[in-house]
């Protein structure tokens, strides 16, 4: 699958390299379903079941969805593959079933917006700076998550957006929406992400901002 969905917002920077890549952009936008600061998200609208190019994709019906949380997070799981991470009181009731019958492992956290708050790079190595999530993967051994320093992605109408929202897997890069050099634990990020065998890209031209990830 060569299609990738990202925000209409995203800067046309990372939409050149995407397209150089040879994928084919599929940009989201909506009005009046959710708050207007995550109106354009695709993690709000879609879910990605893994990391692998052919993973499941699940979308978000017309009515699958509210403005205000948590009916707002109901898709916005954060996916391994192996792994299903999501506040599960919130998750929407198609979308977790598919996650059983997967046979993926469910991993319930406080945290509604989980996919904004998490890196993924790959089926059991994941960034993130909540708690929450840190605390309830810990239970999973083979889980590697790394903990970093929360803030320093921009979020517009928020105070801050998340590192999850502002970057994506594609192929073997994990491409970051911005300066990951800005971010406090750049060097920890890229030897972690390194180590698996992946490439960082990142753009120094503009700050990282969340855009609801790269799908």
């Amino acid at each position: 699958m060569n299609k990738l969905y990202i925000s209409k917002d995203a800067n046309i920077r990372l939409k050149e390299y995407l397209t150089e890549q040879g994928y084919t952009l599929e940009f989201i936008a909506s009005e009046g379903v959710v708050d207007k600061g995550i109106s354009n998200h695709p993690d709000i609208f879609l879910c990605k079941m893994g990391v692998e190019r052919n993973s499941p994709i699940f979308f978000a019906g017309d009515h699958d969805l509210g403005r205000d949380y948590p009916q707002d997070v109901a898709f916005n799981a954060a996916c391994t593959g192996r792994y299903f991470i999501h506040n599960l009181a919130a998750t929407n009731e198609k979308l977790l079933l598919a996650a059983k019958e997967m046979g993926m492992t469910l991993i319930d956290v406080r945290q509604g917006y989980t996919k904004c708050s998490v890196v993924i790079v790959d089926e059991t190595s994941i960034i993130t700076y909540d708690e929450g999530i840190i605390k309830a993967c810990s239970r999973y051994p083979e889980l590697d998550v790394l903990r970093i320093a929360p803030g320093f992605v921009r979020l517009d109408g928020y105070d801050t957006g998340f590192l999850g929202g502002a970057s994506g897997r594609v192929g073997k890069e994990i491409i970051f929406h911005g300066d990951l050099f800005g971010h406090p634990d750049f060097g920890a990020i890229v030897d972690f992400i390194e180590k698996r065998g992946l490439n960082c890209k990142w753009f120094s031209q503009f700050k990282l901002t969340d855009i609801g990830s790269i799908l």
